[in-house]
């Protein structure tokens, strides 16, 4: 179960002053990337610097890097075990979410982190991680319709929950592709706080930033990622390490892997298939449109049909989620992503609705559920696609499930 508010994190930090600084990022998509870029390019300035993302890809410890490697189990078992402690000795009844930000933060502290890129869990002004006081710069990443039953019914009132980071005396950078409603509600909050604030576009960035999208041959969200994580981190250093010089820093963007998303991954030895497989967590509406296109773009090149490894999570729109990629003649393997660890409240939807969704569309081709045999699903993708195009999406769980199953084949 999901409980947002700041109570029970207050309490279990009352006693733990935070010693670093903090980069807040809240948004529907593109949190992680952006997250990424942050900290890769931090840590390439020679800034000792922490992240935070959620949910975990494969281990519950390895949303939280220092540098840019993952902390090590035994420490987070370490800090976590104390933490917990403390929220059962004071009687807190913290969520999962809050115990883990609280570690994550405490694990900062340990680590004497400079700065701390930190990924808002759900929504923002409830969010656990809005306990952060000492931010740089706070950053709305792309706004769409997702987790209504909490955050609300409309993009205005989603902008706003996110809006909740925003800070008096804090400068904030926007993701100025999202949609008006979006643009308008920030514009209102940020001018009730008189904030300086940065509304970025991609086509309005330095030539540089420019060649490196063509070099690397971006879509336009991932161009919008990296535009807002540039301009973050320019406020950012402004006042804190001046001396980095951010443009000097742009090509290691080259060298930033974001698992899970727009992946193409290797299923050797899992599966008998050399073809590499385009693995992506896209998850709602919004996400699985710039998904669609990109399939569409990168995958369906000769009007190849695509053969699907799909599953989603209990409660998302399934139709605007699998409308938005699978196409008439695709081939369709349905199965769910097993138990999260630390997330009990996270449950598969039910193969056999997604199946039906699936099959509602015009003209899409064989469809097969597999239950909860995430391998068994991606066994029958291969024999269907043969060598043809291959994608497997819907859920960064599902994702989470086939890079661990990944990592014990090769073990």
């Amino acid at each position: 179960m999901i409980e947002l508010g700041l109570s029970r994190i207050s309490r279990l930090l009352q006693q733990t002053p935070l010693s670093w600084k903090a980069i807040h990022i809240a948004g529907t998509n593109g949190k992680g990337s952006i997250s990424a870029y942050l900290s890769h390019l931090l840590s390439a300035g020679g800034v000792r610097c922490g992240r935070f993302t959620s949910p975990h890809l494969i281990d519950r410890w390895d949303c939280i890097t220092i540098g840019e490697d993952v902390v090590q189990e035994s420490l987070f078992r370490q800090i976590e075990a104390r933490v917990k402690l403390r929220d059962q000795t004071l009687g807190i009844g913290a969520s999962e979410f809050e115990l883990l930000t609280a570690t994550a933060f405490e694990i900062f502290n340990h680590e004497q982190v400079d700065v701390g890129v930190v990924e808002v869990g759900m929504g923002g002004r409830l969010d656990a991680t809005n306990i952060l006081t000492d931010v740089l710069v706070s950053v709305i990443a792309k706004i769409g319709l997702d987790h209504q039953s909490l955050l609300g019914d409309t993009i205005e009132q989603i902008t706003r929950e996110k809006a909740g980071i925003l800070k008096p005396g804090v400068p904030c950078v926007v993701d100025g592709t999202n949609p008006p409603e979006a643009i308008k509600t920030l514009e209102n909050r940020i001018r009730e706080l008189g904030i300086k604030s940065n509304f970025v576009r991609p086509e309005t960035q330095s030539p540089l930033l420019g060649r490196l999208f063509a070099t690397l041959d971006l879509q336009p969200h991932q161009q919008a990622n990296m535009t807002c994580a540039v301009s973050a981190l320019k406020l950012a250093l402004d006042g804190f390490r001046p001396d980095i010089n951010v443009d000097a820093l742009l090509p290691q963007l080259s060298n930033v892997v974001w698992p899970g998303r727009l992946q193409n991954i290797s299923l050797s030895p899992l599966v008998a298939r050399e073809r590499p497989v385009l693995l992506d967590g896209a998850h709602n509406a919004q996400s699985a449109e710039v998904l669609g296109q990109y399939v569409d773009r990168k995958l369906r090149t000769d009007g190849e049909n695509v053969t699907w490894v799909i599953a989603a999570s209990k409660g998302k729109d399934i139709h605007s989620l699998f409308h938005n990629i699978i196409r008439g003649g695709d081939r369709v393997a349905v199965t769910a992503f097993g138990p999260v660890d630390g997330m009990p409240w996270v449950k598969a939807a039910d193969t056999e609705e997604v199946a039906s969704c699936a099959q509602s569309m015009l003209g899409t081709g064989c469809v097969q559920t597999f239950g909860s045999d995430v391998s068994a699903a991606i066994q029958w993708a291969c024999q269907e696609a043969n060598d043809g195009p291959l994608a497997i999406a819907g859920s960064l769980y599902l994702a989470s499930d086939v890079l661990r199953l990944l990592r014990e084949a090769r073990n």
